[in-house]
């Protein structure tokens, strides 16, 4: 039987393991919790989500949609788990992140062919990653220096990195009902989120306060790079006054029930878990320092009291530069027999590093069946996604999230407002096209 390590239980490590041993192989995961930490986990789970509850949009109008289509119909055990442990979210696919890490890490643990180690792996060169058929390093961005320092030492000068924020977490007890309400956008009877409005004062007040709040600064040797997909809130508020009312602060679809008008502003409050105890604030990923996070988010009406169950932080992802350091199967290109899943490859989200594992997964197991598996289309979510760690950019290599752009255009011309649509169903067509190609089933 064949025999492959994992070195990470994130989404990417656990979603590559479930199809590895699905495929019949013999897979041991290391996972360094609860022995070691990184600063953004908390729980000994597998699976844990450190920022967001939240996997996106559904529908195949959108990418990331298509992606959860795609993952699903292939066995993804991320997307099992997530339908399993979802909450209200509106539009979105939103998780209690406790039950969905309490799924996960039972199905693999129950799993005949899966062992999990509780011990962490801080070298490419340890023992335990020796004798096996394949390692896979699926650690993230937020594995342990002496790891991160052993991959990097492998792959040379192609080290690249970003910063990431978290999102704080307040308590429901906490939230002043008087003035916050429930409601989703254009969809007032819903109770999938917590709304708290503000007039046009208390708005420029509060991004007055963002701009003059003491901040967390990186390393003298760092310059300080964001992902644009998921900046701090007051790196947002640096590019202009209006930016967030015209970001995540818009008002759009809300109306106030105090004033029966629309708000000038109005910050969101998702869900974390199914008894609805406890909500992030969305699109609040943030680096102010602990006492100012308290006191500048404790102006939001609604939040003057708020409980705040985690504060928000800054943490480093690094990342490879794809193209160069790994072949088309993830394999790093000077260490024979050393893969790479998530995040760590250039990949941005849950769910695109899910899928990264989750590819990997699937494509090693028929290799070490002596069997072949064609690379999904670029037309596909996944395929495009993939191919995005292949191609070398003009400039520099930058982590992406799924979407459209890294797809072929369409042929033809098609109004703007179809243009999603058309999109999503090509897609569609091109991934069943080929799974049955593949030989692979629903």
């Amino acid at each position: 039987m064949a025999e492959v390590v994992i070195v990470g239980g994130g989404l990417a490590g656990c979603d590559c393991a479930w199809q590895l041993a699905n495929a019949g192989v013999s897979v041991t995961l290391f996972e360094m919790k609860p022995e070691k930490r990184s600063e953004a986990h908390a729980e000994d789970g597998l699976a844990e989500l450190v920022c967001s509850n939240s996997f996106r949009a559904t529908g195949p109008a959108a990418a990331i949609g298509l992606l959860k289509e795609e993952m699903e119909r292939l066995g993804s055990l991320v997307m099992e788990s997530a339908f399993a442990t979802r909450v209200p979210a509106g539009g979105a696919l939103a998780v209690d992140r406790t039950l969905f890490s309490e799924y996960i890490t039972n199905k693999l643990e129950d799993h005949e062919l899966i062992t999990v180690v509780r011990r962490e792996i801080a070298s490419l060169d340890d023992e335990a990653l020796k004798g096996c058929d394949a390692v896979v390093i699926a650690a993230g961005p937020l594995a342990s220096p002496e790891l991160t320092e052993s991959l990097m030492a492998a792959v040379g000068d192609e080290r690249l990195y970003f910063y990431d924020a978290i999102a704080p977490i307040v308590s429901r007890d906490s939230v002043n009902f008087d003035k916050a309400f429930w409601g989703s956008r254009w969809k007032p009877e819903d109770d999938d989120y917590l709304n708290c409005p503000m007039d046009e004062a208390e708005y420029k007040a509060f991004v007055a306060a963002l701009l003059a709040g003491e901040k967390v600064k990186p390393r003298e040797f760092e310059k300080e790079v964001h992902f644009e997909a998921c900046l701090p809130v007051e790196a947002m508020a640096e590019r202009g006054e209006m930016t967030l009312a015209f970001g995540p602060l818009k008002p759009v679809g809300f109306t106030d029930p105090r004033t029966g008008e629309r708000p000038f502003a109005i910050v969101q409050l998702r869900t974390e878990n199914v008894d609805k105890t406890a909500f992030n604030l969305v699109g609040f990923q943030t680096k102010l320092k602990y006492p100012e996070q308290k006191r500048i988010f404790r102006m939001i009406p609604g939040l003057e009291n708020a409980e705040f169950l985690r504060l928000g932080s800054i943490h480093r992802n690094t990342y490879v530069n794809a193209p160069e350091v790994l072949d088309n199967t993830l394999q790093l290109k000077n260490r024979p027999g050393v893969y790479l899943a998530g995040q760590i490859t250039g990949v941005e989200g849950y769910l695109e590093s899910a899928a990264c594992g989750l590819w990997l997964g699937l494509s090693m197991g028929r290799r070490l069946r002596g069997e072949s598996l064609p690379e999904p289309p670029v037309e596909t979510a996944l395929g495009a996604l993939m191919n995005h760690l292949r191609t070398k950019p003009d400039k520099r290599f930058q982590p992406s999230n799924v979407n459209f752009g890294l797809m072929p255009g369409l042929e033809g011309r098609i109004k703007k407002k179809f243009r999603k649509e058309a999109y999503g169903k090509r897609a569609q067509e091109a991934f069943a096209a080929w799974l049955e190609e593949s030989g692979l089933k629903d």
